[in-house]
């Protein structure tokens, strides 16, 4: 008998537009969804002087992660203070960094709550997601 566990890929599915108002509640919560988004978009904001607004792609993953992308399809240069990462990615990366620092930001504002433990179990399967993503180099350079 062969033990060996052959470990899926996690992969991502565009939410439907009929599925869209029970995004954000699902995944930061009802009483954090308004925050939540508000980060991400605050973030992209922050993190690219490309970035004016626009209508955002809610992706669910199959790892019961999810992340939030700009529908543009010009790439977009950011630039992290922090760690000194400049460079240009896709909307879809740039979404990906955003979302994985408003994560980052709003499970510290509730530090020591479940939905603080759940908010970072979502950042971590967000970050097993981008190990496969065609810009992994790029987006594991701008949140380190």
């Amino acid at each position: 008998m062969n033990n060996t566990h052959e470990q899926q890929p996690v992969t991502a599915s565009l939410v439907a537009d009929n599925q869209r108002l029970t995004f954000l509640p699902s995944y930061f919560g009802p009483r954090l969804m308004i925050r939540g988004e508000a980060l991400v978009y605050a973030w992209l904001r922050r993190l690219s002087k490309d970035y004016d607004g626009g209508y955002w792609h809610y992706y669910t993953l199959t790892n019961g992660g999810f992340y939030m992308a700009p529908r543009l399809s010009e790439r977009l240069r950011l630039e992290v203070s922090g760690n000194g990462f400049e460079g240009e990615m896709s909307a879809d990366a740039a979404g990906i960094v955003a979302t994985l620092f408003a994560l980052g930001q709003l499970a510290a504002e509730i530090q020591g709550t479940d939905a603080a433990d759940a908010l970072i179990d979502r950042y971590h399967f967000l970050r097993e997601f981008v190990d496969e993503h065609v810009e992994a180099g790029p987006i594991f350079r701008a949140i380190d």
